[in-house]
């Protein structure tokens, strides 16, 4: 079981780090830019090419059945979902193979809608219970594939 993070502009690196040296996880952090990470042989900085899902792609091309996708990526989680890995976002929303065709159809409609011109509010502000719902869904995440495991 490793951990992947879909880096850029995640905001709970720090705490998939904590989770992740609790469990004796390897976590993988995937960017197209230089990211500071923690010394430490568990976690594995990959920097990949400027453009477009470059890092999802890879992240996609990695992940196996029971690990973590750490990412805001809708098309990501659903390739993730795909291949047996579990998806969870930065404010703890937990995809699954139950939610992720409602959330790809609101992504859709939401791109439509924005290229018609009209301006959107964007994502809310990401806030401390966020955080909170995010290292609540990572643990039980684990545990839920460490009990799989056994």
């Amino acid at each position: 079981m490793r951990i992947f993070i879909d880096a850029d502009a995640c905001p709970v690196k720090d705490e998939v780090y904590k989770v992740a040296a609790r469990y004796g996880l390897k976590t993988l952090v995937v960017a197209n830019g230089f990211i500071r990470t923690p010394m430490s042989p568990a976690i594995e900085f990959v920097m990949v090419e400027a453009g477009p899902d470059i890092a999802d792609d890879w992240i996609a091309d990695q992940a196996e059945p029971g690990d973590i996708v750490v990412t805001n990526d809708i098309p990501l989680a659903d390739r993730a979902l795909k291949k047996d890995a579990a998806a969870i976002a930065p404010n703890g929303r937990v995809f699954t193979t139950d939610s992720i065709g409602q959330a790809l159809a609101s992504r859709a409609i939401g791109e439509h809608i924005r290229s018609t011109g009209e301006i959107t509010g964007g994502p809310k502000a990401f806030q401390s219970a966020d955080r909170s719902r995010f290292l609540q869904a990572l643990d039980e995440a684990v545990n839920r594939e460490r009990r799989r495991r056994r």
